[in-house]
């Protein structure tokens, strides 16, 4: 896919997110990587009103090569690209239901969300919290590049899911699948619930690794 084709792509997909209520505002961000660098939404721009041409371009260090100014949270998109080698984009939100329960005192922090669905397990797996960390600061890159190594999902606390897949698509539907399983979580909550069987849930980390 062209490099322009690929602008064209983010674009569409913020759009989409930002239409459904996936973020407000100028929250949000989304990469793709490329050979020789990588392309990132602006700063201070709103998801639903992408111009391809404008999307910034960064090189591998994150040193800006054109386009508008990048996302303040770009170094995090990079961290995550540098622990796992096989993604090549990287959606971040701050959706709703996400952010609720990343705010939530009584949460598992090595593994956020209970496994309520075959697809959630299949497209996100395991969600880990990451502590809070002030927007913009650079000491949460070490932490997510950590955690990153075996986990393509985490959730910053207090803050937003950030998600890595092999491609733009792949990363998108994570994403979404997150969001829709965190609703289902507080819809839940407070009500007996039948949770996939730890049998079930090996099943499909067998047949569909993350």
């Amino acid at each position: 896919m062209s490099e322009t084709a690929i602008r064209e792509r983010i674009a569409l997909y913020g759009e989409s997110l930002h239409r459904r209520g996936y973020g407000c505002g100028a929250s949000g961000n989304i990469s793709v990587l490329l050979d020789g660098g990588m392309l990132v939404t602006p700063t201070n721009a709103s998801l639903g009103r992408l111009d391809p041409a404008r999307i910034a371009k960064l090189d591998p260090e994150g040193a800006h090569l054109s386009g508008d100014a990048p996302s303040k949270e770009a170094f995090l998109h990079l961290a995550m690209y540098r622990a796992r080698p096989e993604a090549r984009a990287i959606v971040h939100l701050h959706s709703t239901c996400s952010v609720a329960v990343s705010c939530l005192a009584d949460v598992d922090p090595a593994d956020v969300l209970p496994p309520i669905t075959a697809y959630y397990v299949m497209r996100v797996g395991r969600l880990p919290l990451i502590p809070y960390h002030r927007p913009g600061d650079r000491a949460l890159a070490d932490v997510v590049e950590r955690v990153a190594a075996d986990h393509h999902a985490v959730l910053l606390a207090n803050h937003g899911p950030v998600v890595a897949g092999k491609g733009l698509d792949a990363a998108v539907y994570a994403a979404e699948e997150l969001e829709e399983t965190a609703k289902l979580h507080l819809l839940l909550r407070g009500a007996p619930v039948r949770l996939l069987t730890e049998g079930q849930v090996a099943e499909l980390r067998e047949v569909f690794p993350t």
